[in-house]
Protein backbone atom coordinates (compact mmCIF):
# COMPACT_ATOMS: atom_id res chain seq x y z
CA UNK A 1 0.00 0.00 0.00
CA UNK A 2 1.29 3.47 -0.87
CA UNK A 3 0.82 6.14 1.77
CA UNK A 4 1.06 9.87 1.07
CA UNK A 5 2.17 11.61 4.28
CA UNK A 6 1.40 15.19 3.14
CA UNK A 7 -2.37 14.92 3.78
CA UNK A 8 -2.98 14.45 0.06
CA UNK A 9 -5.13 11.64 -1.30
CA UNK A 10 -4.41 8.18 0.01
CA UNK A 11 -3.93 5.75 -2.85
CA UNK A 12 -4.55 2.10 -2.07
CA UNK A 13 -2.75 0.06 -4.70
CA UNK A 14 -3.84 -3.36 -3.44
CA UNK A 15 -7.54 -2.54 -2.96
CA UNK A 16 -9.97 -5.17 -4.18
CA UNK A 17 -13.75 -4.61 -4.28
CA UNK A 18 -15.77 -7.22 -2.42
CA UNK A 19 -19.51 -7.78 -2.59
CA UNK A 20 -20.83 -7.42 0.96
CA UNK A 21 -23.63 -9.49 2.36
CA UNK A 22 -26.82 -7.57 3.01
CA UNK A 23 -27.63 -9.77 6.02
CA UNK A 24 -24.47 -9.05 8.05
CA UNK A 25 -24.61 -6.79 11.13
CA UNK A 26 -24.23 -3.09 10.28
CA UNK A 27 -21.95 -0.45 11.75
CA UNK A 28 -24.41 2.32 12.63
CA UNK A 29 -23.03 4.22 15.64
CA UNK A 30 -19.81 5.87 16.77
CA UNK A 31 -19.50 7.68 20.11
CA UNK A 32 -16.99 10.45 20.73
CA UNK A 33 -16.03 11.44 24.27
CA UNK A 34 -15.51 15.20 24.55
CA UNK A 35 -15.34 17.93 27.16
CA UNK A 36 -17.65 20.20 25.13
CA UNK A 37 -20.40 18.42 23.16
CA UNK A 38 -21.85 21.70 21.85
CA UNK A 39 -18.52 22.86 20.38
CA UNK A 40 -17.61 19.44 18.99
CA UNK A 41 -21.05 18.89 17.43
CA UNK A 42 -20.95 22.37 15.87
CA UNK A 43 -17.60 21.51 14.27
CA UNK A 44 -18.94 18.33 12.61
CA UNK A 45 -22.15 20.07 11.55
CA UNK A 46 -20.16 22.84 9.86
CA UNK A 47 -17.47 20.56 8.40
CA UNK A 48 -19.72 17.83 6.99
CA UNK A 49 -23.29 19.19 7.05
CA UNK A 50 -24.30 16.51 9.56
CA UNK A 51 -27.73 17.07 11.08
CA UNK A 52 -28.54 17.23 14.78
CA UNK A 53 -31.14 14.51 15.34
CA UNK A 54 -31.36 14.41 19.13
CA UNK A 55 -29.96 15.21 22.54
CA UNK A 56 -29.44 13.05 25.60
CA UNK A 57 -28.98 13.78 29.28
CA UNK A 58 -28.71 17.01 31.22
CA UNK A 59 -25.33 18.76 31.61
CA UNK A 60 -26.52 20.37 34.85
CA UNK A 61 -27.45 17.08 36.55
CA UNK A 62 -24.26 15.04 37.14
CA UNK A 63 -26.07 12.20 38.90
CA UNK A 64 -28.64 11.45 36.19
CA UNK A 65 -27.52 9.19 33.36
CA UNK A 66 -24.13 8.14 32.08
CA UNK A 67 -23.57 11.10 29.78
CA UNK A 68 -25.05 14.16 28.15
CA UNK A 69 -24.61 15.13 24.56
CA UNK A 70 -25.80 15.56 21.02
CA UNK A 71 -26.67 12.97 18.37
CA UNK A 72 -25.66 13.80 14.80
CA UNK A 73 -26.36 11.87 11.60
CA UNK A 74 -25.35 11.69 7.97
CA UNK A 75 -28.46 9.66 7.18
CA UNK A 76 -26.77 6.29 7.69
CA UNK A 77 -24.65 6.51 10.83
CA UNK A 78 -25.36 8.03 14.25
CA UNK A 79 -22.48 10.05 15.71
CA UNK A 80 -22.96 10.51 19.46
CA UNK A 81 -20.96 13.46 20.81
CA UNK A 82 -20.92 12.86 24.57
CA UNK A 83 -19.55 14.19 27.85
CA UNK A 84 -19.46 11.21 30.20
CA UNK A 85 -20.47 12.12 33.74
CA UNK A 86 -20.12 9.44 36.36
CA UNK A 87 -19.03 6.06 34.96
CA UNK A 88 -15.55 5.53 33.50
CA UNK A 89 -16.46 2.77 31.04
CA UNK A 90 -13.02 2.69 29.38
CA UNK A 91 -10.82 2.91 32.47
CA UNK A 92 -9.16 6.04 31.03
CA UNK A 93 -10.79 8.60 33.31
CA UNK A 94 -13.82 10.79 32.78
CA UNK A 95 -11.59 13.45 31.21
CA UNK A 96 -10.68 11.14 28.29
CA UNK A 97 -11.48 12.57 24.85
CA UNK A 98 -11.53 10.70 21.55
CA UNK A 99 -13.36 7.76 20.07
CA UNK A 100 -15.18 6.11 22.96
CA UNK A 101 -16.88 3.14 21.31
CA UNK A 102 -18.67 1.98 18.19
CA UNK A 103 -22.06 0.34 17.86
CA UNK A 104 -23.23 -2.56 15.73
CA UNK A 105 -26.84 -3.09 14.73
CA UNK A 106 -27.66 -6.81 14.90
CA UNK A 107 -30.70 -8.77 13.81
CA UNK A 108 -30.93 -11.03 16.86
CA UNK A 109 -29.54 -9.63 20.11
CA UNK A 110 -29.87 -12.84 22.14
CA UNK A 111 -27.93 -14.86 19.55
CA UNK A 112 -25.26 -12.17 19.35
CA UNK A 113 -24.90 -11.99 23.14
CA UNK A 114 -24.53 -15.78 23.32
CA UNK A 115 -21.96 -15.74 20.51
CA UNK A 116 -19.90 -13.01 22.18
CA UNK A 117 -20.07 -14.84 25.52
CA UNK A 118 -18.88 -18.05 23.85
CA UNK A 119 -16.00 -16.11 22.26
CA UNK A 120 -15.00 -14.82 25.72
CA UNK A 121 -15.68 -11.15 24.98
CA UNK A 122 -15.92 -9.36 28.35
CA UNK A 123 -19.30 -7.69 28.90
CA UNK A 124 -18.56 -4.34 30.52
CA UNK A 125 -22.04 -2.79 30.66
CA UNK A 126 -25.44 -4.40 30.33
CA UNK A 127 -28.23 -1.89 30.58
CA UNK A 128 -31.79 -2.61 31.62
CA UNK A 129 -33.82 -3.26 28.44
CA UNK A 130 -36.93 -1.85 30.16
CA UNK A 131 -35.36 1.45 31.23
CA UNK A 132 -36.96 4.60 29.88
CA UNK A 133 -33.94 6.71 30.90
CA UNK A 134 -31.50 5.43 28.30
CA UNK A 135 -31.13 3.73 24.95
CA UNK A 136 -30.74 -0.03 25.44
CA UNK A 137 -27.44 -1.50 24.34
CA UNK A 138 -24.90 -3.91 25.78
CA UNK A 139 -21.21 -2.97 25.76
CA UNK A 140 -18.28 -5.35 25.35
CA UNK A 141 -14.53 -5.09 25.13
CA UNK A 142 -12.77 -6.49 22.06
CA UNK A 143 -9.39 -8.25 22.07
CA UNK A 144 -7.46 -4.95 21.97
CA UNK A 145 -9.60 -3.28 24.63
CA UNK A 146 -11.72 -1.37 22.09
CA UNK A 147 -15.25 -0.97 23.43
CA UNK A 148 -18.23 -1.76 21.22
CA UNK A 149 -21.93 -2.17 21.81
CA UNK A 150 -24.63 -4.22 20.16
CA UNK A 151 -28.31 -3.41 19.77
CA UNK A 152 -31.35 -4.65 17.86
CA UNK A 153 -32.64 -1.10 17.52
CA UNK A 154 -31.10 1.56 15.30
CA UNK A 155 -29.81 4.70 16.99
CA UNK A 156 -31.68 7.93 16.19
CA UNK A 157 -30.57 9.16 12.78
CA UNK A 158 -29.08 5.79 11.82
CA UNK A 159 -30.41 3.64 9.02
CA UNK A 160 -31.91 0.27 9.89
CA UNK A 161 -30.25 -2.88 8.57
CA UNK A 162 -32.59 -2.86 5.57
CA UNK A 163 -32.01 0.81 4.71
CA UNK A 164 -28.97 2.22 2.96
CA UNK A 165 -29.85 5.71 4.21
CA UNK A 166 -32.71 7.57 5.87
CA UNK A 167 -34.25 10.89 4.87
CA UNK A 168 -33.02 13.26 7.59
CA UNK A 169 -35.28 16.10 6.46
CA UNK A 170 -38.29 13.81 6.90
CA UNK A 171 -37.03 12.63 10.31
CA UNK A 172 -36.47 16.18 11.55
CA UNK A 173 -39.81 17.43 10.18
CA UNK A 174 -41.62 14.73 12.18
CA UNK A 175 -40.29 16.10 15.49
Amino acid sequence: MNVNNDCGPLILTNYKYTNWRDDMPKLRHIALATDDPDKTAAFYIEAFDFKEVGRVGNPDDPDNGLAWGIYLSDGTLNLAVLKFKNVDQLGKGLDYTGIHHFGVLVENLDETLQKLDKMGAPCILKQDPNSTEQFYETKFSGPDGVVFDVSEHAWIGAATAEEKEIDLDELLAAE
